[in-house]
């Protein structure tokens, strides 16, 4: 939908204006909310699902909260701090005894 993508943009932009690096954006679909949720005088009984996975400041936490906040197509919103996962180095090809694999057993 338009409207959803308008949204999802003015809030990857503010998150980016405020130093953040948007890694992922993920559409989790759109469902029945657990319970109805009133916002900006609207009822809302459902609503669209979205992860964005971004890494940013701590110090943007408290003002884009406030600023999704403001916005009237976001119901609800949340931040939610996950370590960020290690890679593992390269440590090359180990070697085979090709031998031993061509080599039936019996």
């Amino acid at each position: 939908k338009p409207e959803t993508a308008a949204v999802l943009k003015r809030t990857v932009e503010a998150l980016m204006e405020r130093g953040a690096v948007v890694r992922n954006l993920e559409n989790l679909g759109e469902r029945s909310l657990p319970y109805k949720i009133s916002k900006h005088k609207e009822r809302h009984r459902r609503g669209g699902y979205f992860l964005i996975d971004l890494e940013g400041p701590p110090s943007i936490v408290s003002t884009m909260m406030d600023h999704l906040g403001r916005d009237i197509d976001v119901i609800r919103r949340a931040f939610i701090k996950h370590p960020v996962s290690k890679t593992e180095e390269c440590s090359g090809i180990i070697p085979v005894n090709y031998e031993d694999k061509l080599i039936a057993k019996k």
